[in-house]
């Protein structure tokens, strides 16, 4: 029996990884096996592209670049890694995926939804998720919680100014209300116990 494909999406510092920790170890206890990955990453190739991506000044890749090496990384993860795994039935929670790509780079990067659509139906086939959680929290919490956890310290994209991230939280749900059926909107406020429960009312259906 064919497993299932989870991602995990969001802005910066709505507590993505600590939440896809809880939900592997809840699926898990409902007897599923479960591998955890991330984009960019996943694979040896593909976390070397996101070494590429993510270090470096401001200005180390325009858009059109960045959207290529995602898509390059995506690729090779869907193909060594997403896809082997959830044919052996077991379930893949991966830490962002296209709709990243299309948030980002598409959206708040100016080059279009409709390139970086082409570009994944060219590198993986198009190949979606069942389910897309968006981890949704306030502006100004998030900015509370990237201070927390990084300091001034920050990667070349969750450095970028606010009115980006905000094209980035505005594309998001412009994806969500587009695809009803694959997204699940998720309240990531309060405490990680409270926004797990939410987590997994999303997607019990799909566990049992």
């Amino acid at each position: 029996m064919r497993g299932r494909f989870i991602s995990i999406e969001g802005g910066e510092a709505v507590g993505k990884s600590t939440q896809i920790q809880l939900l592997a170890d809840w699926l898990r206890g409902q007897g599923h096996s479960v591998e955890v990955t991330r984009e960019p990453g996943g694979t040896d190739s593909a976390e070397a592209i996101r070494s590429l991506l993510l270090e470096g000044g401001a200005d180390r890749w325009n858009a059109r670049s960045e959207a290529l090496l995602f898509a390059a990384a995506r690729a090779d993860h869907v193909a060594r890694r997403i896809r082997p795994a959830i044919d052996a039935g077991g379930w893949v929670i991966s830490d962002r995926f296209i709709d990243s790509s299309r948030a980002y780079q598409g959206i708040a990067g100016g080059l279009g939804d409709a390139a970086i659509l082409d570009l994944h139906r060219f590198g993986s086939g198009g190949f979606l998720p069942d389910c897309t959680l968006l981890l949704e929290l306030p502006a100004d919490e998030a900015a509370r919680r990237a201070t927390r956890r990084d300091g001034v310290a920050s990667d070349r994209i969750g450095g970028r100014d606010a009115a980006y991230h905000e094209a980035v939280a505005q594309a998001f749900r412009s994806f969500a209300a587009a695809e009803p059926a694959r997204f699940r909107l998720v309240d990531a406020s309060g405490d990680a116990a409270s926004v797990h429960d939410r987590i997994v009312q999303a997607i019990a259906h799909m566990a049992a």
